[in-house]
């Protein structure tokens, strides 16, 4: 039975919730920074406090049980909580400080993280970024379940419980085989898109709902066969091998054609494109330290697809 007078320590429940996101020991010790033992020793010590069993050992995997399972978003708030209390307490004037999870989707992280990282060291060099890259439907599950703090994707979410920050906006450009009769065109409609073999990105991925929207509106039908691609790059390699066309968002263009044999065409006004967002969630207390991130992450994508 538990003792109703015991307070579980921070330390203990970080030792849970790591534990019960890595589902290894090992790695969740590291990731705290601690051995192995003080990991073990503050679970095993948070588990007597309680009076219940929250993961079940083995030499080969962890897991949860019910119990677990049950405290376990009770114990990311607790956290999220204790870390605002803190970030409100150093009052943000002297820069933003300790860790902060970030998701991005895979059609922004490689274009953006380059230039984004060093500028968080730069503007934060007392902030701990961890990256997460997923797909949105994924990071948005990570958001609900405390797994990450916020996440760079394609608004809007049409998610509640969660902020949208707008971070930028920018057009898609037609990704064409070099010598293709639209390579170096800047005056297409979407019109252009019918007809054309359309290579699209595997389920899940919202740039591949972006473009079947697309080419719904015009009667368009994307390329026929069995090609899936999990990752842009590879989507753009198909098309440098001939098999179609493409449609990719503008800060990626620079990157996915640095290896030739590949042609752009552009989109007449008003152009196709997206709306990037800072997505973070409602109850959070670190509302303004994301609107701070949210302003370096703007300034990068400016850069990225001017």
């Amino acid at each position: 039975m538990a003792d109703q007078s015991f307070q579980p320590t921070l330390s203990q429940l970080r030792a849970f919730v790591a534990v019960a996101e890595h589902r290894h020991f090992g790695t969740a010790a590291a990731r705290l920074k601690v051995s192995q033992p003080t990991l073990s020793q503050a679970l095993a010590s948070l588990e007597q406090g309680l009076g219940v069993q929250l993961v079940e050992r083995s030499t080969r995997k962890v897991l949860m049980t019910t119990a677990g399972s049950q405290l376990l978003d009770r114990a990311r708030a607790t956290l999220e909580a204790a870390d605002g209390f803190t970030v409100a307490a150093s009052g943000l004037g002297g820069g933003l400080s300790g860790p902060l999870r970030l998701g991005l989707i895979p059609t922004v992280a490689p274009y953006v993280l380059p230039a984004l990282l060093p500028a968080l060291r730069r503007e934060y060099p007392a902030l701990e970024p961890f990256i997460v890259e997923d797909r949105t439907e994924r990071l948005l599950a990570s958001l609900r379940s405390g797994a990450i703090e916020a996440a760079v994707l394609a608004l809007p979410t049409e998610e509640s419980g969660v902020v949208d920050l707008p971070l930028y906006s920018e057009d898609f450009v037609l990704i064409v085989p070099s010598g293709h009769p639209l390579d170096g065109r800047t005056d297409l409609t979407l019109s252009a898109l019918v007809d054309q073999p359309i290579l699209l990105l595997d389920e899940g991925h919202c740039l591949r709902d972006q473009t079947l929207d697309l080419c719904r509106s015009v009667d368009a039908v994307p390329a026929a066969g069995d090609t899936r691609a999990t990752s842009l790059a590879t989507v753009v390699q198909c098309v440098a091998g001939g098999l179609g066309v493409t449609l990719v968002p503008r800060s990626a263009v620079a990157v996915e054609t640095a290896k030739g044999n590949l042609g752009v065409a552009e989109f007449a006004d008003p152009k196709p494109g997206r709306t990037m967002g800072l997505v973070y969630r409602a109850s959070s207390a670190r509302a303004e330290e994301y609107g701070a991130i949210a302003a370096s992450i703007s300034s990068v994508g400016a850069g990225l697809h001017a």
